[in-house]
């Protein structure tokens, strides 16, 4: 096929392992550690792009998009299952939902005209973040009993949604940590961020799709900066591996398995660091 005129046969299969080897990766980390794919799919899909020899100009913009477009699936699917169990706090999606488009549309429209170093520098910042508050952090912080007022939330759900759809996230990094330093139950909390994946995942992906239209630099089966191959493996790996990481986490402590992926995350941010000041 023409598409495919560009890459060899051990290209196109390192691709491929590759975009599996991410959804399972992601599905096992979803499933340990309760967090979205997406902090995991992003460094993953940058890594495989570089092994192939993709333009590094597209390279932090393609793993965005894409895994935004992964986040879409694996959101509706968390939402339902929480939603059954009656965890999710849909009164605060409603409060939190014009702030986060309007910050998800900010997001997606700088992160689609800004060059791929200062994406990957915005991810490995806030990865860095991640990794301290997972390593260090502890259930009895507190920034308040409650949640701020209306326009404290929406400033809050703004931010959210701009920084996570700049970060191919869905939201639940942010979202659980805001919530539960704030006093919310851990389990309400995990559950309404799944539906935060939804607000921020469908609009990021739509504008990534729209910001990369017609460049011509990209793999093969791409929709803009969404590639339709890596959502087609991605999102089944990811949803047939969540069940084994949350059957593993009952076998290791959850102190153990937060350190153990701070660590993932510190040295995923230390690469980047080092390919951008390199380059």
């Amino acid at each position: 096929m023409e598409f495919f005129a560009d890459y060899s046969a051990a290209e196109l299969g390192l691709f491929v392992a590759g975009l599996l080897a991410t959804g399972i990766v992601a599905g096992i980390i979803a499933g340990l550690l309760g967090v979205g794919g997406g902090i995991v799919i992003v460094p993953v899909l940058f890594h495989v792009f570089t092994a192939i020899g993709l333009d590094e100009a597209v390279r932090m913009h393609l793993a965005v998009g894409t895994s935004l477009a992964t986040i879409i699936a694996t959101s509706i699917r968390s939402v339902r299952a929480h939603h059954k169990k009656g965890a999710v706090d849909w009164a605060l999606l409603k409060r939190w939902a014009l702030p986060m488009l309007l910050g998800v549309a900010a997001g997606t429209s700088l992160a689609a005209y800004v060059n791929g170093e200062v994406l990957t520098a915005i991810f490995a910042t806030v990865a860095l973040l991640v990794a301290f508050n997972m390593a260090f952090g502890r259930d009895d912080w507190r920034l308040g009993s409650q949640l701020p007022g209306s326009a404290g939330q929406g400033l809050i759900a703004a931010i959210i949604g701009g920084l996570s759809s700049m970060m191919g996230i869905g939201g639940g990094t942010f979202g659980v940590t805001v919530m539960t330093l704030y006093g919310k139950p851990i389990h309400q909390a995990v559950a309404t961020s799944a539906g935060l994946g939804l607000l921020i995942s469908v609009p990021g992906a739509i504008g990534f799709v729209l910001g990369g239209w017609g460049i011509e630099t990209l793999p093969p089966l791409s929709l803009g900066y969404v590639n339709l191959i890596g959502f087609a493996l991605i999102v089944p790996a990811t949803v047939l591996a969540a069940p084994w990481g949350a059957n593993l986490a009952h076998a290791i402590s959850r102190q153990t398995l937060a350190r153990a992926f701070a660590f993932f995350l510190l040295i995923t941010s230390l690469r980047m660091f080092y390919d951008l000041w390199a380059g």
